[in-house]
Parts: structure tokens; C-alpha cells; sequence
């Protein structure tokens, strides 16, 4: 199948991603992959090396401060999960739920920093300004250090189980299925992979004052028994988008991602199949494991209809969810939206060939959704 997106220009490695690995993180991820960095990301490699013992010496110096008031923390509202594949508009809900007062979000910061957010959050962004973009490379969108951010990227430097280790290694095998949903790891390593995100949702709720938190990863579609096991109280809310646009739009993603932060420099060959092959197993997962959440905590809704009227599907969500009155925030978010209301969307084109494929892989969910599957001209 041809790909029609474009490979991004060539852009000159930055470190900001992988810094936030500790020293035993660090190491874990290098001998995951035998060390195959390319030499002309050897620099790069150099740099982490050289602050990751650092991260460490942070973390235990939090730990002795931190430590027991965070295992004290209760977690007094079940937080609220943002379920969506990647490019489906899920960064747009997560803005527009994080400007209500009653809820809280990871940072940038905090998710690129999972180590020592609570100790080092007051002075650290500041001196590390000049490595965040203003605007998000894949969508042109407002990017910052106190932006919300996906709680992925601190499990992966945590160096817990993520497919996310796949951007520092793109040229090695995809990341098994395991890995998105994890259900079939093993035992003791699904024992870590939770004690290590419920140590986060703590630190996080320690942060924000106790408020409910909203979080946002793309794997989490495929994770719901284990979010329900740690979270009985949880709500989800799933947006889905037309995957005749997630699937460029996501294959632009990953190669932006590859050029910028990747140890190797990529080869683009198996990611087309990547894309295809997560999006469905992410949907199976979740077509078998939705039916656990209990009535009243799950919300379904296009993004297109969150577009064309954002005030109204977000009523009909806290209505959904019971997640309080909506009218206290209602001019908080329409003043958001204001400012990004000239905000232009990425355009993609397809040729017959990946639309065919796209209707033969996907057509369940295309269908399932009320999409189209004829060509647009």
C-alpha cells in the first residue's frame, strides 16, 4: 500500500524527550535494544547518560521528603479517563475538561519528569524552557511545560511497559500487542506496572489538591479491566474520529516523533502495518472490555460532533458522567475557545489503494460509528 504523507524534513535530534530518564531507566531501555544507537545520535545518547544520574539522585531526595505523604494520599474522586486512538482529538478534550476548577491534569512537565515533579516542579521548567516548542510539531496546537499532557510518556521513563519504547528504536520489531494492553504480561511485571501508576495518580492528586484527575493516554482503550481494578470509581469518556483521517494523520505522528527523538535514524518500512495493526487490536480490546464499566461511566462521542458544538456535547458529557453542574465552567471553556478558533486542522489525502485498505482493516469500527466508507473527492 503507498503512503501518501509526506516524510518530514529531516529534523535535528533533540535529547528533550529521553532526559527524563533516570540512570536505571536509562539503562533498562539501552539494553532492551543491545545498544543500537546510531552514531550520529551518539551525542545524544552521551548527553542523557550524563544527566540520568541525576534524575536519580532526585528521586530519592523526593522519596525521603515526599514518600510518606504520598502513600497517605487518598484518592477521593475516581479519576476521569480520556479513551481515544491516537489523532483523534483527544488533546482537544483534555484542554477543554482541564479548564474546569474541579479537575486537574498531568503537565508536560510532570509526565517528562515523573521521577521528582513534587520536589523539583518550582525551579527545574524554568532553567529547561529553551527545549519546549511553543506549538506541538504534529498539529501546530499550544505546547508548553504546564500544558496537559499523556500519562504514557511518564510511565515509559519510569521504564515501565509501554509501547512508547518504540520511538527511541523505530528500525526494531513493533513493540508486541502486550504492550498496549498488557494484560498478558507477566504476573510480577503487571504488579509493578500498577504500583507504579497509582504511585503517579497519588502524586498527581498530592499536587492538585485532592481534585479528580483527568487523564489521557491512547494504550488506556485497550486497558480497562486493569484501570477499573485500580480505580473502581473511574469515569471514561471515548472519542472517536474518522479513521479515513486518523490513519495519515497518525503515521505523520509517529514519523515526527521518530525524527525528533528516535536513538536510530528510522526507515519508515513497517510502520504503515504498525498503524493498521495497533488501531484494531486497540478496538477489539476495547469492543470486549467496555461492557465492564458500570452504567453511567462511560460517554461516547465523535469528534466531529465536538467540533461543529463543543458546548453541547460537553454538557451532555458531565450530565453523562455526573460530573457536576457544567454552567460554572461553560465560560471559562468558550473563552478557550475563542482564542483556537482560527486554529486550521492538518489536511491529509488518501489514494484508492490505502482507502481500500483502510475500509478492509477498519471497516467494523468505520461502520460501528456511523462513518462513511465512500471516497471523498
Amino acid at each position: 500500500m503507498k503512503r501518501t504523507v509526506s516524510r518530514p524534513r529531516r529534523t535535528k535530534p533533540t535529547p528533550m524527550l529521553w532526559l527524563g530518564c533516570d540512570a536505571f531507566a536509562w539503562m533498562r531501555l539501552l539494553m532492551a535494544h543491545r545498544f543500537a544507537v546510531h552514531y550520529s545520535r551518539w551525542p545524544v545518547a552521551l548527553i542523557i547518560s550524563a544527566i540520568s544520574p541525576g534524575h536519580t539522585l532526585l528521586r530519592w531526595a523526593q522519596e525521603a521528603i515526599f514518600g510518606r505523604r504520598v502513600a497517605r494520599t487518598p484518592i477521593e474522586h475516581g479519576p476521569l479517563f480520556i479513551l481515544g486512538h491516537w489523532r483523534s482529538g483527544t488533546t482537544l478534550l483534555h484542554e477543554l475538561l482541564s479548564h474546569d476548577p474541579r479537575h486537574a491534569a498531568p503537565t508536560t512537565y510532570e509526565c517528562f519528569a515523573p521521577h521528582h515533579f513534587l520536589l523539583s516542579r518550582s525551579w527545574l521548567p524554568r532553567l529547561l524552557g529553551g527545549l519546549m516548542p511553543v506549538r506541538r510539531p504534529m498539529d501546530k496546537m499550544a505546547a508548553g511545560w504546564d500544558r496537559p499532557q499523556e500519562d504514557e510518556f511518564a510511565l515509559c521513563l519510569l521504564g515501565q511497559p509501554s509501547p512508547y519504547r518504540r520511538i527511541a528504536f523505530p528500525n526494531h520489531p513493533a513493540p508486541d500487542a502486550d504492550l498496549l494492553d498488557l494484560r498478558r504480561l507477566p504476573s510480577a511485571i503487571q504488579r509493578r506496572w500498577k504500583s507504579a501508576f497509582l504511585r503517579l495518580v497519588r502524586q498527581w492528586t498530592l499536587r492538585s489538591g485532592g481534585r479528580r484527575l483527568v487523564l489521557k493516554s491512547p494504550p488506556h482503550i485497550g486497558r480497562i479491566p486493569l484501570l477499573l481494578e485500580l480505580f473502581p470509581d473511574a469515569r471514561f469518556v471515548h472519542l472517536i474520529r474518522n479513521p479515513y483521517v486518523i490513519y495519515p494523520s497518525t503515521l505523520q505522528l509517529w514519523r515526527l516523533l521518530y525524527s525528533i527523538h528516535a536513538l536510530q535514524r528510522p526507515s519508515w518500512q513497517t510502520l504503515p502495518e504498525y498503524v493498521l495493526s495497533t488501531f484494531t487490536h486497540l478496538y477489539e480490546r476495547f469492543e470486549e472490555d467496555k461492557g465492564l464499566i458500570p452504567p453511567g461511566r462511560l460517554h461516547e462521542l465523535r469528534y466531529e460532533d465536538l467540533i461543529r458544538d463543543p458546548i453541547g456535547q460537553l454538557a451532555a458529557l458531565y450530565r453523562q458522567l455526573d460530573l457536576g453542574d457544567f454552567a460554572p465552567v461553560q465560560a471559562s471553556i468558550q473563552a478557550y475557545l475563542s482564542q483556537i478558533k482560527n486554529h486550521e486542522t492538518n489536511r491529509y489525502f488518501l489514494t484508492p489503494d490505502e482507502h481500500h485498505t483502510i475500509t478492509q482493516r477498519w471497516g467494523a469500527v468505520i461502520q460501528r460509528y456511523g462513518y462513511s466508507s465512500e471516497p471523498r473527492p
